[in-house]
């Protein structure tokens, strides 16, 4: 088991959870992630990453997998000008690589929001720190396991 993926376990069981992870292969869109556990591609909660432009800090994005997040929207909620995140932020900031970043067990803080759609469901699947597994959750445990704030930022 890799560290990250470790790390994504106990973070969810300090939080009293008893983690449902799956490896799913090599997933690369949300709708893959989708077919492989059986939910609708909206019960798929991608973490998406920007570049905090002035902080230089990563913010997350946790939107369902059928949206995009709005930069210009995402941006006002941030309170700065948002850019591409690099490799090398996201795995300094988070400790995950690209495609595997889960909402939870994050090195180091990191400010986040969750597109409102995501908490219509009881149940949906997110990265649990590698591409090539995700972990089941109640939605509505998700702003607080994760601090993120809901907020409309997809377009």
């Amino acid at each position: 088991m890799s560290k990250s993926l470790k790390r994504v376990r106990a973070a969810l069981e300090a939080a009293g959870l008893e983690p449902d992870i799956r490896e799913v292969g090599q997933a690369r869109t949300a709708q893959e992630a989708a077919d492989s556990v059986g939910c609708e591609i909206d019960q798929i909660a991608k973490s998406i990453i920007f570049r905090a432009e002035e902080s230089g800090e990563a913010v997350l994005f946790l939107t369902a997998g059928g949206n995009k997040v709005c930069a210009d929207k995402a941006s006002e909620l941030a309170g700065e000008p948002l850019g591409k995140a690099d490799a090398t932020l996201i795995r300094s900031q988070t400790g995950f690589a690209i495609g595997g970043v889960a909402p939870v067990g994050h090195l180091n803080p990191i400010r986040a929001w969750i597109d409102p759609q995501l908490l219509e469901f009881t149940r949906i699947w997110a990265a649990a720190g590698t591409p090539r597994h995700v972990f089941a959750l109640d939605a509505h445990l998700l702003p607080g396991l994760t601090g993120a704030v809901a907020a409309p930022f997809t377009e």
